[in-house]
């Protein structure tokens, strides 16, 4: 008799990155019915949403705590985004004296930042190490910036419009750095361990 091995794709339904082989996936119902896969690096996410993780009773003999929330940063207020604390990219004394093009640059890591797709790039960084980054402007009209994020073996791309109702938006995604056009290879930033975006920005 022939055995053929067969692996299972699993995506992480709160930043939507695909699982890693080996790597341990939690369970969560959203509705007391059904349970979907949600990765470490998002279970406090899942429990800020009020799901209950598999093995929890659905319905608690005594109430839970109040998880207290923090303060929103300005672009997590324009975004929408759940309450948690982001440390900003740089301070305010720093931004009162960026021209337009390095304010465009911090304003896209900071809409980056307020989002839970930098927890699909920590997720990648904590089994592939630190990226490199670049943050550049679409050529054109419009006010669209790219972000760009590439280890040896896979590359992501985000679109950022600070004037759309959906800010931040996946682009591309690849296997082969020597896919991306090198307008995009020009590393002008850095990414921190739990996945944040900051701009290389001279801060004397």
């Amino acid at each position: 008799m022939r055995v053929i091995k067969t692996t299972a794709t699993r995506t992480c339904v709160v930043c939507e990155r695909t699982l890693l082989q080996g790597e341990r996936a939690l369970r969560y119902s959203r509705d007391g019915s059904t349970f979907v896969d949600v990765c470490p690096l998002c279970s406090d996410t899942a429990l800020d949403y009020g799901w209950t993780r598999e093995g929890v009773p659905l319905s608690p003999l005594f109430p839970q705590p109040v998880r207290r929330r923090r303060q929103k940063s300005m672009w997590q207020s324009l975004l929408g985004a759940r309450d948690e604390e982001i440390e900003p990219v740089v301070s305010e004394p720093i931004l009162r004296r960026l021209g337009d093009g390095e304010m465009a640059l911090v304003e896209a890591a900071e809409l980056f930042n307020a989002t839970q797709f930098r927890r699909t790039i920590a997720g990648v960084a904590k089994a592939l190490g630190e990226p490199q980054a670049s943050i550049m402007p679409l050529s054109g009209v419009n006010a669209e910036m790219v972000l760009t994020f590439a280890w040896d073996i896979t590359w992501y791309q985000y679109r950022v419009s600070p004037e759309s109702a959906q800010p931040v938006r996946v682009a591309e995604r690849g296997q082969d750095i020597a896919d991306l056009d090198p307008t995009f290879q020009q590393w002008n930033a850095t990414v921190t361990d739990d996945g944040r975006l900051i701009p290389e920005i001279e801060r004397i």
